[in-house]
């Protein structure tokens, strides 16, 4: 996959150096070209200089191409903005934008921009939000037969109870993040956009969980 990623400090240095170790190819804009140091000389991707939202920046670092889209510059505005031009202008899925003040958060949100807030923000999980697939493991019993993971949720998912994501994939969810906050949900909690779902399930039903979240509901919403 080809990923865009919009400011090269600590962070997005960090970050474009995991996602290119993992094989991905990646572009890295900032308007300071003295920042791309921080990529040190074995980066093998794309360096471009300009205005992170600007949209011939954008293209010069293969967005039209993209699969992906970070934005983790120092400005929350700016983040902000970049994210919804890549989603809006070119129609990128995948975006996610770092913010400082996460009294914004709940806005944001609402515009469909997944946020990661500073303090809890890590590479780990930038990338997480950039390459949602699959499950990944938080904890094991010691016996390794039980695990507790977030699970990669279809769109499709969003507007059903969670008793019937329950009942449809045979797993019981632990808790939910939403909006940077764990929360512990009932049976009439409905599943929101944004909302990360973090399940208990034998370790042995793993592929079979991750295809049933996949494809999403049996039935209508509930």
């Amino acid at each position: 996959m080809h990923i865009v990623i919009m400011g090269c400090g600590r962070v997005g240095a960090a970050l474009a150096q995991n996602l290119e170790q993992q094989g991905h190819t990646v572009a890295v804009i900032d308007q300071d070209p003295t920042a791309f140091r921080r990529l040190g000389s074995g980066f093998g991707g794309r360096r471009v200089s300009g205005v992170g939202f600007d949209q011939d920046t954008l293209r010069d670092a293969g967005i039209e191409d993209a699969g992906a889209f970070a934005a983790v510059s120092s400005g929350d505005n700016s983040n902000i903005i970049a994210a919804r031009v890549a989603r809006e202008m070119f129609g990128i899925e995948n975006v996610a934008a770092r913010i400082y003040d996460p009294k914004r958060a709940e806005v944001y949100q609402r515009l469909g921009i997944p946020t990661v807030a500073t303090v809890r923000w890590t590479a780990d999980q930038m990338m997480r939000r950039l390459l949602p697939s699959g499950a990944e493991p938080l904890w094991r019993d010691p016996s390794g037969g039980v695990q507790l993971a977030e699970v990669h949720t279809a769109e499709s998912w969003i507007g059903h109870k969670i008793s019937t994501l329950q009942e449809d994939t045979g797993v019981r969810v632990a808790f939910l993040t939403r909006l940077g906050e764990a929360m512990l949900p009932t049976s009439q909690t409905v599943l929101q956009e944004g909302d990360l779902v973090h399940v208990m399930m034998r370790t042995d039903d793993i592929e079979k969980v991750e295809a049933a979240f996949a494809e999403g509901p049996e039935g209508g919403v509930n």
